[in-house]
């Protein structure tokens, strides 16, 4: 494993902390963990790293939207969903425990949102059961069913009848799902 060729300085350390939800702790063993993606001699606040060695980490290996993290938090001009430092400290301060329930909610959203258009539609809730039943034919749900599925649930949230659910909506309705902040969380 690479060792870091920064460190993080006491006024950044701040700085960080301020503007996240973790703890001096969380951010410190953010870095280390971070670093430890990196070749030996890169600098951890400069570099990014790839999203296939950020899905590496075993806090994201096995999550059915592992992807759609990474291009919800990654603020890479080249739109390759590559993760800076502070793209991964953002990362780890929405899925903590301390993250409002807003902002869960708010980074839930644009994860289901498969288009990125700002909407959760009839192809955005497909995705989304297909990452949660897994996309296989043993698990892969029926036409039929999914049909009725995504049926019930526009039925549920879609307030306004207009086929879709916006991000006011999914609000709503995760504000009446108490297992929801405690489920959507990432601890390293």
């Amino acid at each position: 494993m690479g060792a870091s060729a920064s460190q993080i300085s006491k006024e950044l350390l701040s700085e960080y902390q301020e503007l996240t939800f973790l703890t001096k702790q969380e951010i410190l063993l953010a870095h280390r963990r971070f670093s430890e993606l990196l070749s030996k001699n890169q600098d951890s606040l400069i570099t990014r790293v790839p999203q296939e060695k950020v899905l590496t980490l075993p806090e994201l290996k096995s999550n059915p939207f592992q992807q759609r993290i990474c291009h919800v938090f990654s603020t890479s001009e080249e739109k390759d969903d590559s993760l800076s430092f502070e793209d991964f400290l953002d990362l780890l301060s929405a899925f903590s425990d301390s993250a409002t329930p807003e902002i869960k909610s708010h980074y839930a959203f644009r994860i289901f949102d498969f288009d990125d258009d700002g909407t959760l539609d009839r192809t955005d809730l497909e995705h989304l059961v297909n990452c949660l039943t897994g996309d296989t034919p043993e698990t892969r749900l029926t036409p039929e069913e999914m049909n009725q599925l995504i049926h019930n649930i526009l039925e549920e949230s879609d307030i306004d009848k207009d086929g879709t659910v916006n991000l006011s909506e999914f609000q709503h309705v995760i504000s009446r799902s108490p297992d929801f902040v405690s489920s959507f969380k990432i601890v390293l």
